[in-house]
């Protein structure tokens, strides 16, 4: 590459925020837009089991805590389609009534999120999309996945509960999305249910579900996983339609064993159970057995090398394959001086401080454009274009007020801090009930960090340092403070103070939080000044 060029494509790089991924790049956005990492209770250090959810794609931020309710019997309950690109939990103009459900006796207090999360009883739900046939898709069927998510999180206590109530409701209601796989942890276990339609002519839906083993640790991220159909196993649940509906829509032609993610697949992985980020997330976890990106099939699940904690999910999730071959910033290099020990100067070529893991598609096709070969696409664990993101540990030897600790971001998970939000609060953070994905909005939670995530992409090499140093300090400041939280909080519980307990928690999320937004509008202003004044 000649001088001209690199003086170019570094201009190119500078004057790219990358606010957004480029709709010329579709995989970025429909093709793999979630990612789900599971941890079973005796995987983990500590003995929680873990879900998680990156919701990637342009999906409503706004969240809150749903209260507990008794309901009279005659009651009905109202399931909507168009919930998730709504700017405020009173904004109607986009959801449309689809039908209603006859109410229980109790729902649960929960934490509405785009894809409901978590409940008062340490249930929790992750999510991703693997979009499956369209075939399958029948536009009457009355549920969405997120509105299944909110049935189970207000009903059930317990995740093989779950895996029932939406097995039930599917059939008899019909289930109306695409292919979705819901991650679904309690206080024992870690299940993973991957669910489809069944046809445009059928109201029900096709379904399997596996548990991931206590010892085993799991990832989704959007491709189909679950293979061979356990029907006897206690750890495995699925419809009875599952091959019937394959072979019907020549899925399967009937002959050998029926597997589910060859018959389910869509076009995106290319038939296989993985891709990048599912190949990346095992081999860091379990390096001993040797996976590579070649092979037919990797494991549904793995025993990690190491017990894994939450910290160390936090940190896959920040992951875009640095060092490795994967890497998409290892071509976009510049030329500078190096002094040598006797003071002379030479060339030196190094990665340019201008080059990000988050490029944007347009920014992309124009450096392969100028140099090919510059930019080979990885879809990175951590995306530019996340709307929220968090990572549930269920804890069952506490409380169910502080046994589950939802940690909480929003933006780019390798950018951005954890907030700590209990299974006991009943309120959220400051600006955590607004939507900043339609508008920019000065008091919506993720323009909080988003401004200086952004501006830190403009010269990542120089601001990384600084910005994930941030990201650090506070992973230690939480992991430092909270166990005296839970003292307090289970010590008032104890004395029947759940109200002064609930109100400590409330208090340590808002606190935390703002104590973050005021670090990273410093950053913010720093990065500005930084850059106005040519750094």
């Amino acid at each position: 590459m000649n001088k001209f060029k690199s003086l170019l494509l570094a201009g190119l790089l500078v004057f790219s925020l990358n606010i957004k991924a480029q709709d010329d790049n579709k995989e970025m956005l429909d093709g793999a837009c979630c990612t789900s990492i599971m941890v079973g209770k005796n995987a983990s250090t500590d003995g929680s089991v873990i879900t998680s959810h990156t919701c990637d794609g342009r999906y409503r931020t706004w969240m809150r805590w749903e209260a507990a309710a008794d309901h009279k019997e005659g009651e009905m309950h109202k399931v909507y389609k168009g919930t998730m690109h709504t700017e405020d939990p009173f904004d109607n103009r986009g959801p449309e009534l689809a039908g209603e459900i006859p109410e229980v006796a109790h729902t649960y207090r929960y934490l509405n999120t785009a894809y409901p999360c978590l409940n008062e009883k340490q249930l929790a739900i992750g999510e991703t999309t693997f979009s499956g046939p369209d075939t399958l898709v029948n536009n009457k069927g009355m549920f969405m996945i997120e509105e299944l998510e909110r049935v189970a999180l207000q009903r059930c206590d317990n995740a093989r509960d779950v895996l029932q109530l939406i097995g039930k409701l599917v059939k008899e209601y019909g289930y109306g999305d695409g292919g979705e796989c819901i991650t679904i942890a309690d206080k024992n276990e870690v299940w993973q249910m991957e669910i489809l339609g069944e046809g445009p002519d059928k109201i029900g839906g096709v379904w399997a579900a596996k548990r991931i083993p206590d010892d085993e640790v799991g990832v989704s991220a959007n491709i189909s996983r679950i293979g061979k159909l356990e029907r006897k196993s206690k750890d495995f649940y699925c419809s009875d339609n599952c091959e019937s509906v394959a072979k019907k829509y020549g899925l399967w032609d009937g002959k050998g064993e029926f597997v589910f993610y060859k018959a389910y697949h869509s076009s995106y992985g290319g038939g296989k159970n993985f891709s990048d980020r599912e190949y990346f997330i095992l081999s860091q976890l379990a390096p001993s057995l040797n996976l590579t990106p070649d092979m037919e099939e990797l494991p549904f699940s793995v025993k990690p090398d190491e017990n894994v904690d939450v910290r160390k999910v936090m940190e896959l999730f920040k992951s875009t394959y640095e060092g490795t071959d994967m890497d998409m910033t290892q071509n976009v290099k510049m030329v500078t001086k190096k002094r040598l020990d006797d003071g002379s100067l030479v060339d030196d070529t190094i990665i340019s401080p201008i080059a990000n893991p988050w490029l944007t598609g347009a920014m992309q096709n124009t450096l392969n454009f100028l140099a090919p070969g510059t930019i080979d696409f990885h879809r990175t664990v951590s995306v530019a274009w996340s709307s929220y993101n968090h990572v549930i540990q269920c804890r069952s030897w506490v409380p169910d007020e502080i046994g589950a600790i939802c940690w909480m971001a929003c933006d780019n998970p390798g950018q951005s801090p954890r907030i700590p939000i209990f299974s006991g609060c009943t309120t959220v953070p400051d600006g955590f009930d607004k939507c900043g994905q339609l508008r920019y909005r000065e008091e919506a939670w993720i323009w909080h960090y988003r401004k200086a995530n952004k501006l830190a992409t403009v010269q990542w090499g120089r601001t990384k340092q600084t910005l994930l140093g941030n990201v650090t300090r506070f992973e230690d400041k939480a992991f430092d403070e909270i166990p005296t939280i839970e003292k307090k909080a289970q010590s008032l519980i104890s004395e029947g103070k759940t109200k002064d307990a609930t109100l400590l928690l409330n208090q340590y999320s808002s606190d935390f939080a703002g104590a973050t937004r005021q670090a990273w509008k410093e950053m913010e202003n720093k990065f500005w000044y930084w850059f106005s004044m040519g750094f």
